[in-house]
């Protein structure tokens, strides 16, 4: 199979399954255990905290014994944690499990980003916008399939069943994924040679300043889409909204995202990465406050877009960033650095919302946060020189 086309199938499938356990499932769940908001917070953030911890060894491991095993590996956890889910019969075990099923994304998501930009550095932004666009395809289906399974059932139990299914078929589509020279680990490596490598390769990645600085503005964007995935549910309800209508809702934001960031890639591959991501960062800023102040469907339904805008301009860019800045045989390690960065930003995003409404309610919450992601994105305007505007491959802090 093609190489990029069976991870792209393989992507999907475990996108749909991750978001189809998540949002707006999980912190319905949650709440129906007794969880606090400050605890849906930690229960939401919990499989992103996995991530943060081993999504930079993932990616350097797969650097040096090929890509191809770790996703499998990754697969694995897509498959089998999801079928737990409806033994838990209390919060403090669902924030266990959820750390559980994290190791599904912190090991397969940066391999296979990786894996894709190792294909070739020609319209490698367009590349990974179909990529992510692909996985945001199954992101848009999970939560419409999640909640209206949970709308019709009205039992956590089915949804996580069927999660686990999908899952098998992701761990299916993985064993697909062909070896290629840009996958395979190279032969005949003593275990001292791989150490060596490990640690040069994390070396040469995170004492790049740009490398570092992509990692953070990708964060900082996540700090306010994990917010908003982690609480719009809730939010949604107090405004008088069913599980149906809040799915409509993440999926309309969603599949804005969708159709934007093949358009969004490729015009960083034109126009180069910081523009794009800098007008990214600003709508997500401009969305938040104003979804968070709607009061019904016909409200949140015109603002949600607008972050789907920001959020299909920043992804591909910086994804892209990355790959510009590392060097070829060290994609790996340097999608791990920023799948890391970016997951402590996701991870931060429902904690930080949910004490700051457990505190002083929703729009005071989500107008702080906005405020965060528009002072890194001036930052970001300001202190970042392109040197080589077609692709960005010379910016530095």
């Amino acid at each position: 199979m093609n190489p990029f086309l069976a991870v792209v199938i393989a992507s999907f499938l475990a996108r749909l399954s991750y978001q189809m356990a998540r949002s707006p499932v999980l912190p319905r769940f949650a709440e129906h255990l007794g969880a606090a908001p400050e605890l849906i917070g930690m229960v939401v953030a919990a499989s992103t905290v996995t991530g943060v911890l081993f999504k930079l060894p993932a990616g350097a491991l797969s650097d040096l014994f090929g890509r191809r095993r770790v996703m499998l590996l990754g697969a694995v956890f897509f498959a089998i944690p999801p079928f737990l889910y409806p033994f838990v019969g209390n919060a403090s075990s669902l924030l266990a499990l959820r750390l559980v099923h994290g190791f599904a994304t912190a090991i397969f998501s940066p391999v296979a980003s990786a894996n894709v930009a190792g294909l070739g550095e020609a319209r490698r932004g367009a590349r990974l916008g179909w990529f992510s666009s692909a996985n945001d395809v199954g992101a848009t289906a999970g939560p419409l399939i999640g909640g209206l399974i949970l709308y019709a059932t009205t039992s956590f139990a089915v949804s996580y069943l069927l999660v686990g299914l999908i899952g098998m078929l992701a761990l299916g589509a993985a064993l697909l994924v062909p070896v290629t020279e840009t996958s395979a680990a190279p032969a005949e490596r003593s275990l001292t040679a791989r150490t060596v490598e490990f640690r040069q390769g994390f070396r040469d990645v995170i004492t790049t300043p740009a490398v570092l600085t992509a990692a953070v503005v990708e964060a900082t964007m996540y700090l306010g889409f994990g917010a908003f995935l982690g609480f719009l549910p809730l939010y949604a309800r107090t405004v008088g909204l069913n599980d149906a209508a809040i799915a409509v809702v993440l999926t309309l934001q969603l599949a804005v995202a969708v159709l934007a960031k093949p358009l969004t890639g490729n015009l960083s591959d034109r126009l180069g990465r910081k523009p794009v991501i800098v007008l990214g960062l600003f709508a997500c800023a401009a969305a938040l406050p104003l979804i968070f102040r709607m009061a019904s469907l016909a409200g949140l339904l015109a603002t949600v877009p607008l972050l789907g805008l920001g959020v299909a301009a920043v992804t591909p860019a910086t994804n892209a960033l990355i790959a510009d800045l590392v060097a070829a045989q060290r994609l790996g390690t340097g999608m791990g650095v920023f799948g890391t960065i970016w997951d402590i930003g996701e991870a931060a995003g429902p904690i930080l919302a949910g004490v700051l409404i457990g505190q002083f309610g929703y729009e005071p919450a989500f107008d702080v946060i906005a405020a965060i992601i528009a002072a890194v994105a001036v930052v970001f305007a300001m202190r970042i020189r392109i040197a080589t505007a077609q692709t960005g491959s010379s910016e530095q802090p």
